[in-house]
Protein backbone atom coordinates (compact mmCIF):
# COMPACT_ATOMS: atom_id res chain seq x y z
CA UNK A 1 0.00 0.00 0.00
CA UNK A 2 1.39 3.63 -0.52
CA UNK A 3 1.33 6.52 1.35
CA UNK A 4 -0.84 9.14 1.06
CA UNK A 5 0.20 12.23 -0.45
CA UNK A 6 -1.12 15.48 1.41
CA UNK A 7 -0.75 17.30 -1.82
CA UNK A 8 -2.10 14.73 -4.59
CA UNK A 9 -5.80 15.27 -4.94
CA UNK A 10 -7.28 11.97 -4.83
CA UNK A 11 -10.42 12.05 -6.93
CA UNK A 12 -11.36 8.38 -7.80
CA UNK A 13 -12.93 7.49 -11.19
CA UNK A 14 -16.80 6.49 -11.04
CA UNK A 15 -17.02 3.02 -9.99
CA UNK A 16 -13.08 2.39 -8.76
CA UNK A 17 -14.01 3.93 -5.47
CA UNK A 18 -12.51 0.98 -3.39
CA UNK A 19 -8.67 0.62 -4.96
CA UNK A 20 -5.52 2.38 -4.17
CA UNK A 21 -4.67 5.37 -6.44
CA UNK A 22 -2.44 5.01 -9.38
CA UNK A 23 -0.98 6.92 -12.59
CA UNK A 24 -0.86 5.13 -16.51
CA UNK A 25 2.19 4.45 -18.10
CA UNK A 26 1.87 7.80 -20.30
CA UNK A 27 1.54 9.92 -17.99
CA UNK A 28 4.22 8.51 -15.95
CA UNK A 29 6.47 8.81 -19.06
CA UNK A 30 5.72 12.32 -20.00
CA UNK A 31 6.42 13.49 -15.88
CA UNK A 32 9.48 11.51 -15.92
CA UNK A 33 11.47 12.38 -19.53
CA UNK A 34 11.73 8.93 -20.27
CA UNK A 35 10.24 6.60 -23.40
CA UNK A 36 7.16 4.45 -22.69
CA UNK A 37 10.49 1.74 -24.28
CA UNK A 38 12.07 2.34 -21.26
CA UNK A 39 9.15 2.09 -18.80
CA UNK A 40 8.02 -1.39 -20.32
CA UNK A 41 11.60 -2.39 -20.07
CA UNK A 42 12.22 -1.50 -16.59
CA UNK A 43 9.30 -2.66 -15.16
CA UNK A 44 10.01 -6.07 -16.88
CA UNK A 45 13.28 -6.43 -15.88
CA UNK A 46 12.00 -5.68 -12.08
CA UNK A 47 13.79 -2.48 -12.08
CA UNK A 48 10.74 -0.54 -11.08
CA UNK A 49 7.68 -2.62 -10.84
CA UNK A 50 4.29 -0.55 -11.10
CA UNK A 51 3.56 -1.09 -7.24
CA UNK A 52 -0.50 -0.31 -7.73
CA UNK A 53 -0.91 -2.66 -10.34
CA UNK A 54 1.05 -4.44 -12.91
CA UNK A 55 -0.09 -6.03 -16.47
CA UNK A 56 -2.13 -8.69 -16.69
CA UNK A 57 -2.36 -9.93 -20.12
CA UNK A 58 -2.89 -7.95 -23.55
CA UNK A 59 -4.66 -4.59 -23.20
CA UNK A 60 -4.39 -4.40 -19.26
CA UNK A 61 -2.64 -0.90 -17.93
CA UNK A 62 -0.15 -0.58 -15.35
CA UNK A 63 -0.63 1.75 -12.15
CA UNK A 64 2.24 3.46 -10.54
CA UNK A 65 2.15 5.48 -7.45
CA UNK A 66 3.88 8.32 -6.17
CA UNK A 67 6.87 6.58 -5.06
CA UNK A 68 7.18 4.55 -8.13
CA UNK A 69 7.41 8.09 -9.91
CA UNK A 70 9.95 9.81 -7.46
CA UNK A 71 12.34 6.17 -8.27
CA UNK A 72 11.79 6.53 -12.03
CA UNK A 73 12.73 10.36 -11.51
CA UNK A 74 15.83 9.58 -9.85
CA UNK A 75 16.68 6.88 -11.81
CA UNK A 76 16.35 9.05 -14.76
CA UNK A 77 18.62 11.71 -13.38
CA UNK A 78 21.43 9.02 -12.70
CA UNK A 79 21.53 7.85 -16.71
CA UNK A 80 21.58 11.98 -17.43
CA UNK A 81 24.79 12.19 -15.84
CA UNK A 82 26.62 9.28 -17.35
CA UNK A 83 25.95 6.30 -14.63
CA UNK A 84 25.04 2.86 -16.66
CA UNK A 85 21.98 1.47 -15.63
CA UNK A 86 23.68 -1.74 -14.18
CA UNK A 87 25.07 0.52 -11.68
CA UNK A 88 21.64 2.34 -11.29
CA UNK A 89 20.58 -0.90 -10.49
CA UNK A 90 23.07 -2.09 -7.77
CA UNK A 91 22.23 1.22 -6.24
CA UNK A 92 18.38 0.76 -5.89
CA UNK A 93 18.76 -2.69 -5.04
CA UNK A 94 21.35 -1.67 -1.93
CA UNK A 95 18.73 0.93 -1.40
CA UNK A 96 15.64 -1.70 -0.96
CA UNK A 97 18.08 -4.27 0.61
CA UNK A 98 18.49 -1.72 3.52
CA UNK A 99 15.19 -0.52 3.89
CA UNK A 100 16.33 3.32 3.51
CA UNK A 101 13.59 5.82 2.99
CA UNK A 102 14.40 7.23 -0.83
CA UNK A 103 13.14 10.56 -0.23
CA UNK A 104 15.76 11.26 3.09
CA UNK A 105 18.48 9.86 1.25
CA UNK A 106 21.00 11.54 -1.14
CA UNK A 107 22.52 9.76 -4.24
CA UNK A 108 26.00 10.76 -5.21
CA UNK A 109 28.34 9.40 -8.19
CA UNK A 110 31.61 9.56 -9.50
CA UNK A 111 30.48 8.14 -13.01
CA UNK A 112 31.65 5.31 -11.60
CA UNK A 113 29.69 4.12 -8.73
CA UNK A 114 26.60 5.13 -6.66
CA UNK A 115 26.82 6.22 -3.51
CA UNK A 116 23.85 6.18 -0.91
CA UNK A 117 24.31 8.57 2.17
CA UNK A 118 21.14 9.21 4.96
CA UNK A 119 23.08 11.53 6.80
CA UNK A 120 25.77 14.94 6.40
CA UNK A 121 28.86 13.05 8.05
CA UNK A 122 28.61 10.53 5.72
CA UNK A 123 28.36 12.79 2.86
CA UNK A 124 31.45 14.93 4.37
CA UNK A 125 33.33 11.97 4.64
CA UNK A 126 33.05 10.88 0.65
CA UNK A 127 33.87 14.25 -0.46
CA UNK A 128 36.99 14.59 1.50
CA UNK A 129 38.37 11.62 -0.42
CA UNK A 130 39.13 13.62 -2.93
CA UNK A 131 36.28 12.19 -5.66
CA UNK A 132 34.24 14.48 -8.03
CA UNK A 133 30.91 13.56 -7.21
CA UNK A 134 27.42 14.88 -8.10
CA UNK A 135 24.11 14.28 -5.84
CA UNK A 136 20.84 13.99 -5.97
CA UNK A 137 19.19 15.39 -2.93
CA UNK A 138 15.68 13.27 -3.08
CA UNK A 139 13.76 15.59 -0.68
CA UNK A 140 13.38 18.62 -3.14
CA UNK A 141 13.32 16.51 -6.08
CA UNK A 142 10.16 14.66 -3.94
CA UNK A 143 8.22 17.68 -2.92
CA UNK A 144 9.03 19.19 -7.29
CA UNK A 145 7.68 15.66 -8.19
CA UNK A 146 5.13 15.58 -5.46
CA UNK A 147 3.75 19.24 -7.44
CA UNK A 148 3.91 18.18 -11.08
CA UNK A 149 2.51 14.51 -10.13
CA UNK A 150 -0.38 16.16 -8.61
CA UNK A 151 -1.47 17.45 -12.10
CA UNK A 152 -1.57 14.24 -13.34
CA UNK A 153 -5.34 12.00 -13.29
CA UNK A 154 -4.96 9.23 -10.44
CA UNK A 155 -7.36 6.38 -11.06
CA UNK A 156 -8.12 4.08 -8.59
CA UNK A 157 -7.04 0.43 -9.07
CA UNK A 158 -10.39 -2.13 -8.59
CA UNK A 159 -10.03 -5.22 -6.27
CA UNK A 160 -8.21 -8.33 -8.14
CA UNK A 161 -10.80 -10.67 -9.21
CA UNK A 162 -9.84 -14.24 -8.44
CA UNK A 163 -10.41 -16.89 -11.29
CA UNK A 164 -13.49 -18.13 -9.18
CA UNK A 165 -14.85 -14.44 -9.60
CA UNK A 166 -14.36 -13.04 -6.25
CA UNK A 167 -12.46 -10.03 -5.62
CA UNK A 168 -9.08 -10.44 -3.28
CA UNK A 169 -10.60 -9.66 -0.38
CA UNK A 170 -13.51 -12.35 -0.83
CA UNK A 171 -10.84 -14.65 -1.77
CA UNK A 172 -8.86 -14.46 1.29
CA UNK A 173 -11.86 -14.62 3.61
CA UNK A 174 -12.92 -17.70 2.25
CA UNK A 175 -15.89 -16.81 0.59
Amino acid sequence: MTRTNRYLRDIPLPGLEDGPTGYRGPNVCRIVGITYRQLDYWATTGLVKPSVRDAVGSGSQRLYSFEDILLLRIIKRLLDTGVSLQRIRAAIDYVRERGLDLRHVTLMSDGQTVYAADDQQQVIDILNRGQGVFAIAVDPLYEELEAEVSALPAERAAPPVSRAGATGHEAAAGQ
